[in-house]
């Protein structure tokens, strides 16, 4: 399987920080995401979009993870949406679901 090399885009909806992922969360997607991370850690409340993301790995999890601390630590509001039917299971089994809202799409 070719690995699609993650591009972060952020953006500002309604005052919401919104990243949007686009391509495979693996450890190559660290850099982008920690990037990404920057701009937006003095919002509130931050919302990663999964929608265009293909594939997370256990890395990539661990990638996720090390947001949701910094998050945390700075007194953020973290969401996931787009998240498609498998990785809402899976973000549910690594406990993710419990540190950060799991947005339904509509």
């Amino acid at each position: 399987m070719a690995t699609v090399e993650l591009e972060a885009h952020v953006r500002d909806e309604a005052g919401v920080a919104v990243i949007e992922l686009v391509g495979d969360i693996d450890r190559s997607a660290e850099t982008a995401l920690e990037a990404a991370y920057d701009q937006v850690e003095r919002a509130p409340s931050v919302v990663l979009d999964f929608a265009r993301v293909p594939y997370i790995n256990s890395t990539g999890i661990a990638v996720i993870v090390g947001l949701l601390a910094r998050a945390r630590k700075g007194g953020q509001e973290l969401s996931a949406r787009g998240l498609s039917a498998h990785y809402r299971q899976i973000f549910e089994i690594t406990r993710l679901s419990d540190f950060m809202t799991i947005l339904e799409e509509g």
